[in-house]
């Protein structure tokens, strides 16, 4: 028996009555029809779901952190959607970008052989224009120092003279350095400090010492920024690695993992999480 929605007929002279009317079995599907539809349009237009496979953005986001994503407010604009509300990327935005290089033995292939371009997560350092440069740690942008109370700090024994003396040290030779950022990378260098050209962004991860940005593989063009994350909606711990595993095997073992532990390893407090 269908669902029973409850109509008012109005009154008459003080009186009212109640008609009750039966949702026929082709209602209660056409209704349900809509519910997907407009939540297909908005996962596959307006927004889309992410997991946090690594640890380049610790701690802001977390290993297991499941992001919804704006697709809409960096997009490009376009004219048959005149009333969105668009920008540009900013300083200091955290944004999910397909990588813009393919790397063997990091990367992987689809199932017909062409490389699969990683979709990342990391935090905007530079937009069109900017002087960078790395000091003991420190980003500067224009001269300017940034505040960096989101990133891990720089310490005598996490010190590395290519990652924190950026772009003093070319990256040629660099483990995860690909070797077109190696060759064009004294181009764009002036004065010790790293231009972003027009179109392009410079991206970095907030655990700086554990994470392969623009310092190894170069710029992000315009048109590879997806969105920007909005919220954590779910957060289950895990280690490096244990997320995204190809082969049927390994992610069956993951869900029933996942299964097992759903209640201990969730991290409750990170639920609609903003990101920042």
């Amino acid at each position: 028996m269908g669902a029973t929605t409850k109509i008012s007929a109005g009154s008459t002279k003080g009186d009212s009555a109640d008609v009750v009317r039966e949702e026929t079995p082709f209602e209660a599907l056409s209704g349900i029809c809509s519910v997907l539809v407009v939540g297909l349009f908005i996962l596959t237009f307006l927004a889309q779901n992410y997991v946090i496979p690594s640890g380049s953005m610790k701690n802001t986001l977390l290993i297991g952190d499941h992001l919804v994503v704006d697709q809409i407010t960096l997009a490009q604009p376009t004219r048959w959607m005149p009333l969105i509300r668009y920008r540009e990327p900013r300083r200091g935005d955290i944004v999910v970008f397909r990588k813009p290089v393919y790397q063997p033995g990091i990367d992987a292939l689809g199932a017909d052989g062409t490389p699969q371009y990683t979709p990342l997560v990391k935090r905007l350092i530079g937009v069109p224009g900017d002087h960078i440069r790395l000091r003991n740690g420190i980003v500067s942008v224009n001269g300017v120092e940034q505040p960096g109370g989101f990133a891990q700090p720089t310490t005598a024994e996490n010190f590395n003279e290519f990652l924190d003396d950026f772009p003093a040290v070319p990256p040629e030779g660099e483990p995860g350095a690909t070797e077109s950022w190696a060759v064009n990378f004294s181009s764009y260098v002036q004065g010790g400090e790293l231009v972003v050209p027009a179109g392009m962004y410079f991206m970095m991860g907030d655990n700086r010492h554990n994470s392969l940005d623009s310092r190894f593989w170069g710029f992000v063009p315009r048109g590879n920024i997806v969105g920007r994350p909005l919220f954590n909606y779910w957060s289950f711990e895990a280690e490096e690695g244990q997320i995204g595993q190809a082969g049927v095997g390994r992610n069956l073992a993951w869900i029933g993992h996942v299964l097992v532990r759903f209640i201990p390893d969730t991290r409750w407090g990170r639920t609609f999480h903003v990101v920042r």
